[in-house]
């Protein structure tokens, strides 16, 4: 009885040490359905699929809680075109598995979607959140590269060193911290420069975005429908003071990690992005 007493301490033991070691994690989408893009074009727009839903379906399945949100608590869009089973190395059941868990999780539902606002997530306290991530898409290239309420996240997350994970066109979101990001983007768009002031709190990080290259390609590729975006993620993220680091090969995975940021090139570099911030969870 006694043997038995102290194996079952020992669960109790275990079993409350592997609850306190799950995390909390915030992921944050853009609200955005259609990008704007020079001469008065847009582009529908949304979340990459395997950006959004590889690292959610990673940290769901090491028991972390994740909390989705977005400026104005909108159910985001999905971009179509990225229901691609390449990001899955084709591997049709884990695409649907993927898909499925989309599904389940009503995140695109207008009536039942759980996403709540960044309001509402700082209402609750930022301290509720272990870590941050934001995957791409270019929605947040929309909304979250100048929301304030984006800036207070980032910029609590960066004092205190919490991991915050960024992939393909979500780095843009480190703009919103800014001292004047509206001016800064509204610079860029129309003379191609622009000055960021002094003080930003990511100034010297090195970090990752799609790139130009990369980015010139897709409108090649008609992933734009002929138009063109107003302003390169890499060129604001350099000019705004950040060290940005490319790939060798356009495509290729590409993953950045400085102090607490973790950042990725492309949809690609998911995996590597993902895997890097579980590791910070544990």
């Amino acid at each position: 009885m006694k043997k038995l007493m102290t194996l079952m301490l020992s669960a109790g033991i275990w079993a409350t040490s592997q609850t306190a070691l799950a995390a909390h994690v915030l992921v944050v989408l853009s609200d955005a359905e259609r990008l704007d893009l020079k001469d008065g074009k847009s582009v529908q727009t949304g979340f990459y699929f395997n950006e959004l839903m590889q690292p959610v379906k990673m940290l769901l399945d090491a028991n972390h809680k994740v909390t989705f949100a977005t400026p104005l608590g909108r159910a985001p869009m999905l971009d179509q075109g990225s229901l691609n089973k390449s990001y899955f190395g084709n591997d049709e059941a884990d695409f649907n598995a993927h898909k499925t868990l989309l599904e389940t999780l009503k995140l695109t539902s207008a009536d039942e979607s759980p996403v709540i606002s960044l309001t509402r997530a700082e209402q609750m306290g930022y301290q509720q959140f272990d870590a941050l991530y934001v995957p791409g898409g270019r929605a947040p290239m929309q909304d979250l590269t100048e929301s304030p309420l984006m800036g207070r996240l980032l910029a609590n997350f960066n004092e205190r060193g919490k991991p915050t994970a960024m992939v393909c066109h979500g780095p843009a979101a480190l703009l919103s911290t800014l001292p004047d990001p509206v001016g800064f983007a509204r610079a860029l768009e129309s003379t191609g420069r622009a000055d960021p002031g002094a003080g930003w709190i990511y100034a010297g990080y090195n970090m990752t975005v799609m790139s130009n290259t990369e980015e010139k390609w897709a409108q090649r590729n008609g992933r734009l429908q002929g138009g063109e975006m107003k302003y390169m993620p890499q060129t604001a993220l350099e000019q705004a003071g950040g060290r940005y680091r490319s790939n060798l090969l356009p495509w290729s995975s590409n993953m950045v990690v400085d102090r607490e940021l973790i950042t990725g090139q492309n949809p690609e570099s998911t995996m590597e992005v993902a895997n890097e911030l579980l590791k910070r969870l544990k």
